[in-house]
């Protein structure tokens, strides 16, 4: 397997700068620990200049929670690829599924992953279902979401291209997904990529983003067929989010 990738996606946390920087030293001194992955943080926009400028190497890189698709203009409140680019990010979360749950719509994502590549980003396209049924209709769900994500993306830009699944009935919680649900999901997710591009399709990075923790990383890098991990809550606990990189050695 490739190295894995971990995103430690801290969303509105931490409440203060200084809190943050604490928290960053945590994550970069138990990163260097573990030779074999790689870590990209992504703090609220406020805090991605200080914390960026003061980083070196390559052991952490930074990723934006969220940003517009336009370049520039009358956007109160938003934030463009560029400006994020120039406080030193280099991935960019899209899609993510609280965004969507406040209006984010899938030709939105599409919109921003053009964007994103145009600016040397990196996207991180975010999928998944609301709820789940034995009907397997969230296939469809999650099929959509990716071709009108990927619609407009060309198949040269596949490499810089990661996908992460995040069924929303696991997020923000303790149930998770079984590795092995997992890796049906992944073959579907592939599955729709490849049907798209062909065999570039399978460049492209598929994360596991659903209530990943210290217990199921481990299990789910080796048998969900994932290339690494996005991590939400699990990632602002300085003692968890350790045991997490540490379990992965």
């Amino acid at each position: 397997m490739i190295k894995p990738l971990i995103i430690a996606n801290w969303k509105m946390n931490p409440q203060t700068l200084r809190e943050a920087k604490k928290l960053l030293e945590v994550t970069k001194k138990a990163a260097s620990k573990i030779r074999n992955i790689s870590v990209v943080v992504a703090p609220p926009a406020v805090y991605l200049f200080p914390l960026a400028k003061d980083v070196r190497g390559n052991r952490i890189a930074f990723a934006a929670q969220d940003v517009y698709f336009e370049t520039e203009g009358a956007h109160t409140g938003e934030i463009s690829m560029r400006q994020v680019k120039d406080a030193g990010a280099n991935h960019v979360l899209i899609g993510h599924s609280e965004v969507r749950a406040r209006g984010e719509t899938n030709d939105d994502t599409r919109k921003k992953m053009i964007t994103a590549l145009s600016a040397k980003l990196i996207p991180v396209l975010c999928v998944g279902e609301i709820t789940r049924t034995n009907t397997g209709e969230y296939f469809n769900f999650v099929s959509e979401q990716l071709t009108t994500g990927f619609a407009g993306v060309s198949q040269t830009a596949l490499t810089h291209v990661i996908v992460a699944y995040e069924p929303v009935w696991a997020i923000g919680g303790e149930e998770t997904m079984s590795p092995r649900e997992m890796h049906e999901m992944t073959i579907f997710i592939r599955k729709v990529i490849v049907g798209l591009y062909g065999a570039p399709g399978h460049k492209v990075k598929i994360l596991y983003g659903g209530s990943a923790n210290e217990e199921n990383a481990a299990p789910m890098l080796r048998d969900g067929n994932v290339d690494g991990l996005l991590v939400g809550h699990v990632s602002v606990d300085t003692q968890r989010f350790s045991a997490l990189l540490e379990s992965l050695k």
